[in-house]
């Protein structure tokens, strides 16, 4: 069964709340000490402690930096959920993505976490870059590039690199309301580099009525670099979950969950899928159909409708089990006018069904047998009958009845 990181974004996302989360998932500390000691970055250290927040308890990462003599600069925004601290206002380098890719290739990592630590300071570097009207090359990292957030995203990438999970869910991250202050005075939340990264990369933003910051460019931008489905499974049996803690005080309990899922989606589940449709000829829905079947849809079928503007159309409804979902929709997109669908699971109740053999005075002939309690049925299938009555010039209606009696008979005798 496949498994999915789930991260939950109930309460935002920042870059130290997924480091921690990662950590409380199990990820391998050691590994995380010996790759932040070959970057040869001087000024710092940081903790990993079990805190709570509003009773809830969970992991907390917290980076910090040994340069007490400098004062907070302003930037191009605050982080709040990394910087809500005294020991986090500090002074911050301005580098370019060139002096931070140099950082990351000095460090002693996998190549697989390497490519990912630099995928998220790109993703970061393009909506900066949108933001301030630049080439991305000229892009000054001010919180970005500073320490902490280099530390943040290179734990990020090599602790997900530990956890070999190649299936990331994000189906969305709560955002807070209001502004924050930066050197050209106050932005609105989400600020433009969240927003950016949000458009460019189709990650949903859910307003809340918490005042402040909760989604981080840092976060957003580990989301964006690791997410490959923004849907959880129909069913999923979760086999380890971690919290990492935030560090602004929203008035409510600030966590971001990492779960890691199974999914359980039986493959057999029934699904009904169905579109409407009023500018696809008859020819092109045969052909869909007979795809349809050929595809191993368990049944296919067309309703008259009326669409909007009283236009006449055709409701295509198919019904399949949901491992050949995917091949159904592509066929659907494919081969008919639509540019939408419904989809949802379905129970059914069916009889027990088996194919038995029944012979004829000219020939033989398929029936199947459906019972379910004690009811029972028989019913001749269509293609065997149709060549037994061309191969001696019978009528249909008799090979059909005459396979149905032969078959009830046989069975009543069986049980006799």
């Amino acid at each position: 069964m496949t498994k999915f990181l789930y991260l939950e974004g109930a309460c935002g996302i920042s870059g130290d709340m997924t480091v921690a989360a990662l950590l409380d998932l199990g990820a391998n500390r050691q590994k995380l000490d010996k790759v932040l000691k070959s970057l040869h970055l001087d000024g710092f250290d940081y903790h990993v402690s079990q805190k709570s927040s509003y009773s809830i308890c969970g992991c907390d990462f917290d980076v910090h930096l040994h340069h007490p003599e400098h004062h907070h600069e302003e930037h191009y925004h605050e982080h709040e959920h990394e910087h809500d601290h005294d020991h986090h206002h500090h002074h911050h380098e301005h580098r370019h993505l060139s002096d931070v890719y140099a950082i990351i290739d000095r460090g002693e990592m996998t190549e697989n976490a390497r490519t990912l630590a630099k995928k998220i300071f790109k993703i970061v570097a393009e909506a900066e870059a949108k933001a301030h009207g630049c080439p991305v090359e000229e892009v000054h990292f001010h919180e970005v590039g500073a320490i902490d957030s280099i530390v943040d995203i290179v734990a990020a990438a090599v602790l997900l690199d530990d956890l070999q999970i190649s299936n990331c869910i994000v189906c969305g991250l709560n955002e807070g309301q209001g502004f924050v202050t930066c050197q050209h005075g106050q932005l609105p939340v989400p600020v433009p580099a969240v927003l950016n990264i949000a458009e460019k990369h189709g990650i949903t933003l859910r307003p809340t009525a918490a005042n402040g910051e909760m989604v981080t460019p840092t976060g957003i931008a580990i989301a964006a670099a690791i997410r490959t489905t923004d849907k959880l499974p129909v069913s999923y049996k979760i086999l380890k979950s971690g919290i990492g803690l935030g560090k602004r005080d929203f008035g409510h309990a600030n966590f971001l969950r990492a779960m890691i899922i199974e999914d359980c989606t039986d493959d057999e589940q029934i699904y009904v899928v169905e579109s409407n449709i009023d500018d696809s000829t008859p020819e092109e829905l045969g052909y869909a159909m007979e795809k349809l079947l050929a595809a191993g849809a368990a049944d296919v079928h067309f309703e008259t409708c009326f669409m909007k503007k009283n236009r006449p159309a055709w409701i295509l409804r198919v019904i399949t089990a949901a491992r050949l979902l995917p091949q159904i929709e592509d066929i659907i997109f494919r081969h008919t006018s639509t540019i939408g669908l419904r989809k949802y699971p379905v129970e059914r109740s069916c009889m027990d069904r088996e194919v038995v053999k029944v012979s004829l005075p000219y020939g033989e002939v398929d029936v199947k047998k459906c019972q379910i309690a004690d009811i029972i049925r028989f019913n001749p299938e269509y293609e065997s009958v149709k060549a037994v009555a061309e191969k001696n010039g019978l009528h249909l209606r008799k090979v059909f009845e005459d396979a149905r009696r032969s078959a009830e008979d046989k069975y009543a005798s069986s049980k006799a």
